[in-house]
């Protein structure tokens, strides 16, 4: 029987969660940001996406890397070198005096931020080996990432209101000086007794492919379509080639043999599509909030804040729904209350239901969240579980990247069968004659987004109960590693 963690390892988990804290602000506090330092820094609109998108960009294709390379030399080790090289590069972020130096900036925290996310997962892995605490710890986890998102908004709100653009940069680096701080005191060091040499060709092709599909879901948001595609297909192209390189080394990026274990491949489906239902629904309420309802950037940043802060109340109380069923039946349960939260959005009209609905949908997700990658880490062997961690990130952006382009096109499909294509939900409400008609439309695509979300979730909740019961797979789970540890050996 594992031991139970101790004092130390509990200490060592609230400086673990200030950098997945500052991974979540960055993604989301400098969007109020975003007005202030174009004007201040005389940034175009082809500038002030990449400004905006550069950082997740990046995070989305080096993520895999840095968790195997976690793995490789040590996962305390990366997480320091990462958070410091986060702080120095959060500095440099704020005082930029250009767009294309704060393009470059942003890019560099993305790979910075790459070796936050994986580590501070598996860290907690190797630091909470009872299944019970293991559990309690990624939950909390969880939590603080979707709070961390929810807050970045409001935080920024009240720094832009006293300080410059800056301020939302700078934030991070007093949670950077804790982490390098405590850091080497309260974590434990960690890394694969025989990982083997980095595979860098597959470093290559994982890199190239993500990428590329992620670059191309973006681009699809653009309405154009050739560009996207093409970058989809070459990406999807490399992906295949990067996974049969997987199949067939002995010290691969990631052990694809884990997908043979369908309650550990349906968790991972779950969290991709999850992430697309969550994205698209995020990007058509906080348009719906400003565009139609006409309220405030900061006054709809705290509205939207309840989607953050629910899921961090269903990851919170996950753990304790194990004690009266499996955690299969938590998290397909918790799918169908998601499915009821955007029913929610389909009937609602104002802020009071669309908030409601968001909150009910985030709130259901919790037990996918904090059991379904509690049940991803628990698949593999210690010194896979950086692997393991950059699989369930990657999931994560790949789902929010397809949720942003694919809803988005769909919801402006629609939108647009009541205004010519050309135009924009914002010029339109500006337009006194056509505004209110503007505003219906626009209520007809977030209608439809909740549907194509209701539908998602049911279909994931079918899913994960299809599957066979995640205890008796945890008992086959030690086949899969015993023929995974034989192929590395």
């Amino acid at each position: 029987m594992d031991k139970p963690a101790g004092r130390r390892e509990w200490l060592g988990l609230t400086v673990l969660v200030l950098p997945t804290l500052l991974v979540a602000m960055d993604m989301t506090s400098l969007f109020l940001a975003l007005p202030q330092l174009s004007a201040d820094l005389g940034a175009s609109a082809t500038e002030q996406l990449w400004i905006t998108d550069s950082y997740g960009f990046v995070v989305a294709g080096f993520v895999i890397t840095m968790g195997t390379l976690g793995d490789r030399i040590g996962r305390r080790r990366l997480l320091l070198a990462g958070g410091g090289a986060f702080a120095v590069l959060s500095v440099v972020a704020a005082f930029s005096t250009s767009p294309e130096m704060l393009i470059l900036a942003r890019g560099a925290l993305g790979i910075a931020g790459a070796t936050l996310m994986p580590s501070t997962l598996a860290l907690i892995t190797n630091m909470f080996r009872d299944g019970k605490q293991r559990g309690k710890a990624i939950s909390i986890w969880a939590t603080c990432q979707f709070a961390g998102g929810a807050a970045g908004p409001v935080l920024a709100g009240f720094l832009l209101q006293h300080f410059p653009w800056g301020s939302v940069f700078l934030v991070a680096v007093p949670a950077v000086g804790v982490l390098l701080v405590a850091g080497p005191f309260l974590l434990p060091e960690f890394k694969a007794p025989a990982a083997g040499r980095l595979d860098f060709a597959g470093v290559a092709l994982s890199l190239a492919a993500v990428l590329l599909i992620v670059f191309g879901l973006k681009q699809l948001t653009t309405g154009e379509l050739t560009v996207p595609l093409v970058a989809i297909t070459a990406g999807a192209a490399l992906g295949t080639v990067f996974a049969r390189r997987q199949l067939s080394t002995s010290s691969p990026l990631l052990d694809l043999r884990l997908f043979r274990n369908r309650p550990f491949t349906a968790v991972l489906v779950a969290l991709v599509f999850a992430g697309v239902a969550m994205a698209g629904v995020g990007l058509l309420v906080t348009q719906y909030l400003q565009s139609v309802l006409d309220h405030s950037p900061i006054a709809s940043a705290v509205l939207f804040a309840p989607m953050g802060l629910g899921v961090a109340a269903g990851t919170m109380t996950a753990p304790s729904l194990t004690r009266w069923m499996t955690p299969a039946t938590a998290i397909a349960g918790g799918l169908v209350v998601s499915a009821a939260g955007s029913l929610l959005l389909v009937f609602g009209h104002g802020a009071g239901l669309v908030v409601a609905g968001i909150t009910v949908l985030t709130l259901g997700t919790g037990p996918l969240f904090a059991l379904g990658i509690g049940l991803v880490m628990s698949s593999v062997p210690p010194e896979r579980a950086g692997s393991a961690a950059s699989m369930a990130d990657t999931g994560n952006y790949l789902g929010g990247s397809l949720g942003m382009a694919l809803i988005g096109l769909t919801a402006t499909a629609v939108y647009h069968g009541v205004f010519p294509a050309g135009t924009t939900l914002a010029a339109d409400v500006a337009r006194a004659d056509v505004a209110q008609q503007a505003k219906e439309a626009f209520t007809s695509a977030l209608n439809v987004t909740g549907v194509i979300a209701a539908a998602l979730f049911a279909g994931l909740a079918v899913l994960v109960t299809a599957m066979s019961g995640i205890r008796v797979a945890r008992a086959k789970l030690v086949d899969v590693q015993a023929e995974t540890a034989g192929s590395s050996t």
